[in-house]
């Protein structure tokens, strides 16, 4: 019996000296969890930053945080769907979210389904007929199609699908949320496309709208491939063409937007940015490309930025100045032999007309009589006339502005211009208008500088360099681009804008397109015949604008506002290009050479020439 007792007591102490050490080892871990549990807890996480302050759930709609939202979905489709329908929808300026949900549906048990109901239509017209009534288009028109249908799904050339289409629409207030939910329903009812509201359904509709592939709503219409392909939202323009140099890469889908500008109905292109938006890299671009392709260029450079690139390729740089040795004269002719001799000297009597007037300020009307008849005697003195041959004008000396200068010294009615027009030919402008021409244009790339020009004389520098190009196109027709950099000079005068509007229009007869690039675009558009080239350019491209200008782009351009507020925060050679009736947003895209031959960046051209030397 003690022994007993003692082997019980023995076996008591063994168990009370086990349970603590089990009791300690066991709460030890359940502490160590318990305080990973808190320590995790307090940690912030992702999803911490991006939930909202608060998520409310009614009846019509959502609140998240202070954003309202409402889901609709879809509810019935007309009997024909018209291709790319979903663009109108998606196109639409609102906050909204967009789910397209595709649920393949089990081929025989349609085929089974439509069975049944060709079999009711195929009844209801027998009974119809037995009783004599008047045959019913409705029901046999039904008849054909669940037929054709049927004859599709067995050949496999169809499938049917069951398509849910969901919108979540937001809103900062309730008022905002009901006139978007109106908008985007009038422009689905428009096309016969009716909708409703997920009501008592908001929080799964809001999650099937969420980009993680989940059907929450369960909600669609019985669709056959054909007009299920119309839902598709193709919208992206694709701006691009088989031949041509590539602009840049359509920032829509990532392609590229290859053109030719002689494809279209005429070969002119606008170019309107704020300054160091890159429009003169751009076109740089273009012309070193077209080169490559066999298309010449002129150019008229105001600031210098086109050297470097006529040094790479090989082309002619010419600088007009007070004191440069290139001179042009205004009174040369040149003309190919199907020309007639009156129609030039009468062409070029409204162009001279047109440049003493940038010459002189304004002139009267009897001083434009005045003008034109001193115009026509200059060219009497040097034996030049209607009667002439247009094959002699080569071995002709041609009239200088000298000789212009005493004819209305001595004619009546002219001594006042002749006072204005004396310092062209005596005073401080003397030499920039009254020298023989002695400019060959035989290069490929020819460029024109006038940056040492005082800026009273720019326009009428620029207006007489057109003019001599001008004669040079119609004389050797070619493919070739004319590129006409800061053109608001031009166009702060009626006669500069209006000549610069009849090379625009004329030039596509002799396979030449004009490029005007401009800053101000007050100025420019600001003159109907601004607006006329703008109009009879096939190709514009709108770059980097500033909130000053960017509403008289919009208003030119037809621009929605969401187009108005990309070109305000685009990035440098970036842009909408516009081809026709085609648009797209352009990232311009230099390769490494290219670009050593065109930027204008002064810290990057001075490394280079650091480099060079």
């Amino acid at each position: 019996m003690f022994k007993l007792f003692q082997k019980k007591e023995k076996k008591k102490k063994q168990l009370i000296s086990k349970k603590p050490e089990n009791k300690t080892q066991d709460y030890g871990v359940i502490d160590i969890l318990n305080k990973e549990d808190v320590y995790q807890k307090g940690l912030t996480r992702v999803l911490d930053f991006i939930a909202p302050a608060a998520f409310g759930v009614s009846s019509a709609y959502l609140q998240i945080g202070e954003v309202y939202c409402r889901t609709i979905f879809v509810s019935a489709y007309p009997r024909i769907l018209s291709i790319g329908w979903s663009n109108r929808m998606i196109t639409l300026d609102l906050p909204m979210d967009i789910a397209f949900f595709i649920h393949p549906i089990n081929t025989n048990k349609v085929l089974k389904t439509l069975k049944k109901k060709v079999a009711q239509i195929q009844s209801q017209i027998n009974i119809e007929s037995e009783k004599g009534l008047v045959r019913s288009p409705e029901l046999e028109m039904a008849y054909r199609n669940v037929e054709e249908l049927r004859d599709k799904l067995q050949e496999g050339v169809e499938k049917v699908f069951k398509f849910g289409l969901y919108v979540n629409i937001y809103a900062k207030d309730l008022e905002v949320l009901e006139k978007n939910t109106d908008i985007l329903e009038s422009s689905l009812e428009s096309m016969s496309i009716f909708t409703k509201k997920a009501v008592f359904r908001m929080k799964e509709g809001f999650d099937s709208c969420l980009p993680l592939c989940s059907d929450k709503l369960m909600i669609g219409s019985d669709l056959n491939t054909a007009p299920l392909s119309t839902a598709f939202p193709f919208i992206s323009s694709n701006v691009t063409s088989n031949q041509g140099i590539m602009y840049g890469i359509n920032k829509h889908n990532n392609s590229l937007i290859l053109f030719d500008r002689f494809s279209m109905e005429n070969a002119n292109t606008v170019v309107f940015a704020k300054s160091g938006a890159g429009k003169s890299y751009t076109i740089k671009l273009e012309i070193l490309r077209s080169l490559m392709l066999g298309t010449d260029s002129i150019i008229i450079d105001p600031e210098d930025e086109y050297r470097y690139l006529a040094e790479a390729v090989g082309g002619s740089y010419i600088s007009v100045s007070l004191n440069s040795s290139h001179h042009i004269n205004p009174f040369s002719l040149k003309a190919n032999a199907e020309e007639n001799m009156e129609e030039i000297l009468r062409s070029n009597t409204v162009d001279l007309i047109g440049l003493f007037k940038l010459m002189l300020g304004n002139i009267t009307p009897e001083e434009d009589t005045v003008l034109a008849r001193a115009i026509h005697e200059t060219y009497l003195v040097r034996d030049i006339t209607k009667e002439t041959a247009v094959e002699e004008l080569p071995n002709k000396n041609m009239p200088l502005l000298t000789d212009f200068h005493e004819i209305l010294k001595n004619m009546q009615g002219g001594e006042n211009l002749a006072m204005r027009v004396e310092k062209y030919t005596q005073g401080v402008y003397k030499g920039f208008l009254n020298q023989p021409s002695n400019i060959i244009l035989k290069n490929r790339l020819i460029v024109f500088n006038i940056r040492d020009l005082e800026d009273e004389l720019r326009p009428i520098a620029m207006y007489l360099i057109l003019k001599y190009i001008w004669n040079e196109v119609r004389f050797n027709v070619k493919k070739r681009l004319i590129t006409v950099d800061e053109a608001w000079w031009m166009m702060q005068h009626e006669d500069g804008a209006k000549f610069l509007f009849s090379i625009a229009k004329r030039i596509r007869k002799y396979y030449g397109g004009l490029t005007t690039i401009t800053q101000d675009i007050s100025d420019f558009l600001g003159s109907s015949h601004g607006k006329a080239i703008v109009s009879n350019s096939s190709i514009q491209l709108l770059m980097k604008q500033s909130k000053s200008s960017v509403d008289v782009v919009a208003d030119t351009f037809y621009l929605t506002d969401k187009e108005k507020y990309f070109l305000m925060e685009t990035q440098v050679g970036e842009g909408i290009f516009f081809a026709g009736n085609k648009r797209a947003a352009i990232q311009v895209v230099a390769s490494y050479n290219e670009d050593k031959i065109i930027t204008t960046n002064p810290a990057q051209r001075m490394k280079m020439e650091k480099r060079e030397a």
